[in-house]
């Protein structure tokens, strides 16, 4: 199988339950976390502010700051028994497929802080591991292609993927989710940065064998998805292809400057599977040069005629993003059907595409909204909205009706896992993509970015979801073609990545306890 045909394979498996025959060995299961063993460490401050609100000012980037903005991240934050299945499960602030956490963050601390170098956040420990001591500024920003002036920046986040850590599980299918998982984390990330008043600039695109070497990660094993400068000042200036292709340097000339490392490592599992395709997947993703790049363009999308629902203005939501992540969770079964207002469902899509807003190194240094993402949605039982399939146009504020009627039966239908019972929830929303999934213009790493991208406006709904008092179930398990097909996404070049039931829920049966001071 080729690995275009895998990427489309991907999308089509509605359910990740593996190839036939695939049995999951939970009694070898992975830690959903990584333990390094052996190394120098550096305790970070447990008592954690419990109301994060945006600030006016930066708080001053220290240890003790920098681990608390770590732990709202991705810090352990609750441990829940569920009376259902008497199981007691480790829970973050984020979501993550089967609560897995293929994610690991590692940080570049520079010279401000009293050892600078590359270390490794410990969430079962809430502490930093050193990994590599030293100044990396200039093999950094080599590494990014030139593009980040670091000397602006008080430290670099790292965001990579375990491949066992959920491919114990899903197998292949980890791919995807592993994307997904990644752009949650980075959605998470840019709200918390927000809250503490640091700016910060996504790079999608650099040396990977590089950075892996920098930190000593073995590309079969664990891959870095994005590389995040953290910068305290407000107007720093990001640079875009700064010095042109003369200062461009290869993968192999910025490996061969510094001696390779290895650390001793644990992850619980005594038997650890190769998978091939993933590993070839990552292997024709990566980077080994940065010489040339196409900024991406929006592409014009042609309307036709549709009826439209113009929302009524409302304020963006004021969030406390403690309080906020506190309350989110993913319901199943506890979802009550009940009556949402137009202005509840304005102000639900409203923050989520507004609060999207982010720089990244796609679109150049000024924070803009992705163009390559649209969010589709049913509406069922929304005061002023009549009931029908709609594409959300956020540059008008307006719903752009599809198709009438009460759809709910049909996305029922579609489910492959029927763990939500659709029919008791009044907003069901679709985030969709290209249907060629980037690859003409960033190849295989199209792909890992479209997933990244669509996780990171997830996240951003399930945040509004929450303010509002409602929460949301990120869902995999459903038929995308009859989704596509629904909002006639094909006349656009789109597909369905991922569905989202939003609406209030009882409260889940199960006994939960905050992991913090």
């Amino acid at each position: 199988m080729s690995l275009e045909a895998f990427i489309r394979q991907l999308h089509a498996d509605n359910n990740g339950s593996g190839p036939s025959g695939w049995e999951v060995d939970w009694d070898d299961a992975p830690f959903p976390y990584k333990l390094y063993r052996g190394l120098p460490t550096l305790p970070l401050s447990s008592d954690i502010p419990m109301t994060l609100e945006p600030q006016v000012t930066p708080v001053e980037p220290n240890l003790k700051t920098i681990g608390h903005f770590l732990w709202y991240v991705y810090g352990l934050t609750q441990v829940c028994y569920s009376l259902a299945v008497p199981t007691r499960m480790y829970r973050r602030f984020v979501p993550s497929g089967g609560g897995l956490y293929p994610n690991e963050l590692y940080i570049y601390l520079r010279t401000e802080f009293d050892v600078p170098g590359l270390y490794h956040y410990d969430v079962a420990h809430h502490r930093l591991v050193l990994l590599r001591e030293g100044e990396y500024d200039s093999y950094l920003a080599r590494a990014l292609g030139n593009r980040c002036d670091l000397s602006s920046c008080f430290g670099v986040v790292f965001v990579s993927a375990m491949v066992w850590k959920n491919a114990f599980k899903y197998n292949t299918f980890a791919y995807r989710l592993q994307g997904l998982d990644s752009g949650v984390l980075l959605g998470q990330l840019q709200e918390a940065a927000k809250r503490f008043g640091y700016t910060s600039r996504v790079h999608f695109r650099f040396l990977d064998r590089a950075v892996g070497h920098l930190l000593g990660l073995s590309g079969s094993e664990e891959n870095v998805y994005s590389v995040i400068p953290l910068s305290a000042q407000r107007d720093i200036a990001w640079i875009d292809d700064a010095g042109g292709a003369q200062m461009q340097v290869t993968a192999d000339e910025l490996c061969g400057e510094l001696p390779a490392i290895q650390h001793d490592y644990y992850v619980r599992s005594k038997t650890v599977k190769e998978f091939p395709k993933l590993t070839q997947m990552n292997e024709a993703a990566a980077l080994d040069t940065l010489l040339s790049f196409r900024r991406l363009e929006p592409a014009n999308r042609a309307e036709s005629g549709l009826q439209t629902v113009y929302l009524p203005p409302v304020k963006r939501l004021s969030i406390d993003l403690a309080a906020t992540s506190r309350a989110r969770h993913s319901p199943e079964s506890e979802f009550v059907l009940s009556r949402v207002t137009v202005h509840q469902l304005a102000a639900l899509l409203q923050e989520a595409t507004a609060s999207f807003m982010y720089r990244n190194d796609l679109d150049g240094g000024e924070e803009s909204a992705p163009l390559r993402l649209a969010l589709y949605g049913c509406f069922y039982n929304v005061e002023g909205v009549p009931d029908g399939a709609y594409r959300y146009d956020a540059t008008a504020h307006a719903l752009r009706r599809e198709l009438a009627g009460d759809h709910r039966l049909r996305l029922q239908q579609g489910m492959t896992l029927h763990n939500v019972n659709l029919f008791q929830v009044p907003i069901c929303l679709h985030i969709a993509g290209d249907d060629d999934h980037l690859f003409p213009l960033l190849g295989y790493r199209g792909y890992r970015i479209q997933q990244m991208e669509a996780g990171m406006l997830l996240q951003r709904l399930l945040m509004a979801a929450s303010a509002l008092g409602m929460n949301g179930r990120p869902l995999l398990g459903f038929q995308a073609g009859s989704c596509d097909e629904l909002y006639q996404m094909s006349m656009h070049g789109r597909t369905s990545l991922i569905q989202i039931p939003i609406g209030r829920c009882l409260p889940r049966g199960r006994l939960v306890g905050g992991l913090h001071s």
